[in-house]
């Protein structure tokens, strides 16, 4: 993937822009040297890296809760994601900016129809997306509508995926986050790709997600486990 230049939003010459900074790449080193430590197992991938590898562009989804190391469930060239307007999602710009993922600003709550008219505009001009249906603030496992409609207006598929580890902790956070711990191993499990119709409407497809997210995450929590043998 090709290097993505940090744009945290701010102004770094400001005491709130150097934070911004500050806390931006030490999230992103965070990151990095927590995956170094781990040892990462794929499973059902088969159809996503082909995708990637011929450069037939999709969505990517997964529950907020697995955002952490969702990076590395990605090997395309481009991606860009959406990320709210609050001081928080300005330091993940930065972070994600440093692990080579674009992000929109807004969310479902603030300026979100600017976010989705953007990440529409970058999946029309070949980007690959990224997106947590239930975020940023909830309710947890709930699809809110911009996934749907965002596939419906692109027609590119979405693909679920979920991750779970075999050593981890769970930070009282409202999506219930867990972090994998160092020299554990990750489950990242793929579903079959979910194809919106381009007149699909939220209600009738966002359970669907949903269920397809559920399944990949349940998959991945049995693989790591070990009540079920991986391939």
């Amino acid at each position: 993937m090709a290097a993505t230049k940090p744009d945290t939003g701010g102004d770094a010459g400001d005491g709130g822009g150097a934070r911004v900074v500050l806390l931006s790449l030490l999230g992103a080193w965070t990151i990095r040297l927590l995956r170094a430590t781990l040892r990462l197992r794929f499973h059902d991938d088969a159809g996503v890296r082909a995708r990637e590898r011929d450069g037939h562009n999709f969505i990517l989804a997964f529950w907020h809760r697995h955002m952490l190391l969702m990076r590395y469930a990605y090997r395309g060239r481009r991606m860009n994601v959406l990320s709210s307007r609050s001081r928080d999602g300005e330091i993940m710009v930065g972070v994600l900016a440093r692990l080579g993922i674009r992000a929109s600003r807004g969310s479902t709550t603030r300026g979100g129809a600017a976010g989705l008219l953007d990440l529409v505009r970058r999946a029309r001009s070949g980007w690959d997306l990224g997106v947590t249906p239930d975020g940023p603030r909830g309710p947890a496992r709930v699809v809110q509508p911009g996934v749907i409609l965002a596939a419906a207006a692109t027609g590119l598929p979405i693909i679920p995926v979920a991750m779970a580890a075999t050593r981890r902790r769970e930070l009282s956070t409202w999506d219930r986050m867990p972090v994998p711990l160092p020299f554990s191993r990750v489950d990242i499990v793929y579903g079959e790709p979910i194809v919106v119709p381009r007149r699909g409407s939220p209600e009738e497809w966002a359970p669907r997600l949903a269920a397809a997210i559920d399944a990949v995450e349940a998959r991945a929590e049995r693989l790591a486990a070990g009540k079920e043998a991986g391939g």
